[in-house]
């Protein structure tokens, strides 16, 4: 009897080892696998071992490799630190009150069109946008915050994670270095003052938000009998780069007008026939302030239009 239980013990073992290895099982590991690989983007080898270490459940090994690569992360974000990083994006994101202009920095174009870069820099725009909703202190028709590297890095996302975390979750998936650079918070403090925002290439729809290789935010006036153009001076900044709205009584006219740069003076991108300031007094529209990103540009020191609040100030009012 003996022998017997131990003979049909071994048969019942085989089936399950047959059964574990057999095409079916393999089929399903394979799909299971298939699956943590494209929604992690992690390596296929990584992807496998998380799994055998946490017998195929997929949430618990996915949380693994999230961990690995944040702990990684941080690693090659310290040791990729010095590597120029000009490649990238400026993400914009608005309502009539309120606006958000960032840019995020990587070293080569291909990874700048990768989707978790393209949610990195989406989390980030949004982090800046209830920035302007929740912590700006109203100051004149229009309070304006320019945050570095190191205060965009403080900023919560909506999940609750600090973007300087997922920064580094990012860096650690994808092995390159990567750079919150600066962004620009904006908040309406009249109710007759709007706030507008473009990118550069322009999605098929207009959007709330957008990225691209260029960007502005656009704070204007503008009588309510007349088509709104906000949209459209915004892109006239990205396009013609204006270095200030210009002062009829201060400045003049370039004599070329290829080499203009105030904005009043400017011919108009949309049609050429026309200047800035016709188009503006046909629409009734006052410029208020602007400001335009060009991913990887060299910032100029004291650039007019832009408020620098110390870090303190940022950390306390989160």
């Amino acid at each position: 009897m003996k022998l017997k239980a131990q003979a049909y013990t071994k048969m019942i073992f085989q089936l399950v080892r047959r059964f574990h290895s057999g095409p079916i099982c393999r089929a399903a590991e394979s799909s299971l696998l298939a699956k943590l690989r494209k929604k992690t983007g992690y390596t296929i080898a990584n992807c496998k071992k998380a799994l055998e270490m946490h017998n195929n459940d997929a949430e618990k090994a996915e949380a693994w490799l999230n961990d690995q690569a944040q702990a990684m992360g941080w690693a090659k974000a310290t040791k990729l630190a010095g590597r120029t990083a000009l490649q990238g994006l400026v993400a914009v994101k608005f309502d009539k009150n309120h606006g958000a202009l960032v840019e995020l920095n990587c070293e080569t174009d291909f990874v700048a069109k990768n989707e978790k870069f393209h949610k990195m820099i989406e989390d980030a725009t949004i982090a800046c946008y209830k920035f302007a909703h929740t912590n700006m202190q109203a100051k004149g028709p229009v309070t304006k915050m320019e945050l570095d590297s190191e205060q965009l890095a403080n900023l919560s996302t909506e999940g609750g994670k600090k973007l300087s975390e997922e920064l580094a979750l990012f860096i650690g998936t994808v092995g390159e270095n990567a750079v919150l650079r600066r962004a620009e918070c904006w908040k309406a403090n009249n109710s007759d003052v709007k706030i507008a925002g473009y990118t550069h290439p322009a999605p098929a729809t207009p959007a709330e938000y957008s990225a691209g290789k260029y960007g502005a935010l656009l704070a204007y006036r503008q009588a309510s009998d007349t088509e709104d153009i906000g949209r459209q001076l915004c892109q006239h900044i990205v396009g013609m780069a204006p270095r200030k709205i210009g002062d009829k009584e201060k400045d003049h006219p370039a004599k070329d007008s290829d080499d203009e740069t105030c904005l009043i003076y400017q011919e108009y991108l949309l049609d050429p026939a026309y200047t800035v300031e016709e188009v503006l007094q046909q629409h009734k529209v006052e410029v208020i302030d602007y400001i335009r990103f060009s991913c990887g540009e060299v910032i100029e020191a004291n650039m007019p239009g832009v408020e620098k609040q110390p870090l303190e100030t940022v950390q306390t009012l989160q």
